[in-house]
């Protein structure tokens, strides 16, 4: 953690309302005035697809299992690397993964490749991270340890598994079985990896439908965010305001001393409500760390 150079991570599911944080945190930037160096965890794969594609079917005649849940997957030395050096010096070197053939034509090459390294973070007063692993732990890495800000974002499992069927079926063209078969096969990736984090969290925001998701293996339809509650579970309510938060949103209740939900409509002004003054604070941690820094200097 660095009050110079402070990250913000936002860890889980890309189906767990990824338009809706990335709107509200573009928005809470630009009415902040705050410059940020933008880092996509895919950027942290180890593999290109091709290249995965091989290593999964390599761990398979093994009987072995790899996901892009895992470590096996993912280079946890790079971007705890990117933290740790954003947090002490304000710069770090980061690279983009090219998913689809428009964002893969400017740089001239093929969808699922990454571009070369690149060095960022000049002129920047935040790192954002958003991605599957802003705040994993494992025995060799502690990327967690970095974050300044950490915010989970992730739906109930069934609504996990119902957004990937429905996002690989209908945009990737996978088969129902195949896209099953990965569920299944990345489960322990899952529970390892990808879970522990929303204990480390400062904020978590879990999305939970109002209707039913019994069995997401035969839904044709992904629940809306109107159908749909955000529970929100404060790791320190000693300094929430929740009586705010209850008059501003409209449908609002706590479950929890610790927990609001909210409506899913709800849920972008949510976030500008409770993160705004949070990245306030650290800006305003920022420009103190930087005064005393000047003042030293003038010694």
């Amino acid at each position: 953690m660095s009050s110079r150079n402070p990250i913000i991570a936002v860890t889980g599911s890309s189906g767990a309302g990824t338009s809706t944080t990335t709107e509200s945190f573009e928005h809470i930037f630009r009415t902040l005035g705050i410059t940020s160096a933008k880092v996509e965890g895919d950027s942290f794969h180890r593999y290109s697809r091709q290249e995965m594609d091989l290593e999964k079917r390599k761990a398979s005649e093994e009987g072995r299992n790899i996901s892009y849940f895992g470590d096996q997957a993912n280079d946890f030395d790079a971007l705890e690397k990117l933290f740790k050096d954003y947090s002490e010096t304000g710069k770090g070197k980061m690279r983009k993964y090219l998913h689809t053939f428009d964002e893969a034509v400017p740089y001239n090459q093929m969808p699922g490749t990454f571009t070369p390294w690149e060095d960022i973070g000049e002129g920047t007063d935040l790192l954002f991270y958003e991605g599957l692993h802003g705040g994993v732990k494992t025995e060799k890495n502690n990327v967690s340890q970095h974050v300044d800000l950490l915010i989970g974002m992730v739906p109930i499992v069934n609504l996990e598994w119902i957004q990937k069927i429905i996002r690989d079926t209908n945009q990737r063209g996978h088969s129902r079985e195949a896209v099953t078969h990965n569920i299944v096969r990345s489960m322990d990736d899952y529970i390892n990896f990808i879970t522990p984090q929303f204990s480390r969290t400062h904020v978590n925001f879990q999305r939970v439908p109002t209707v039913d998701t019994s069995n997401p293996f035969s839904a044709k339809a992904i629940p809306t965010l109107d159908e749909s509650f955000v529970v929100i579970r404060f790791r320190d309510s000693t300094h929430v305001d929740f009586p705010y938060y209850l008059s501003m949103i409209d449908g609002a209740f706590m479950s929890r001393v610790n927990t609001l939900v909210v409506p899913g409509g709800k849920m972008g002004l949510a976030m500008e409500l409770i993160l705004t003054p949070l990245i306030r604070d650290l800006m305003d941690k920022k420009a103190e760390a930087n005064k005393q820094l000047d003042w030293m200097s003038d010694l």
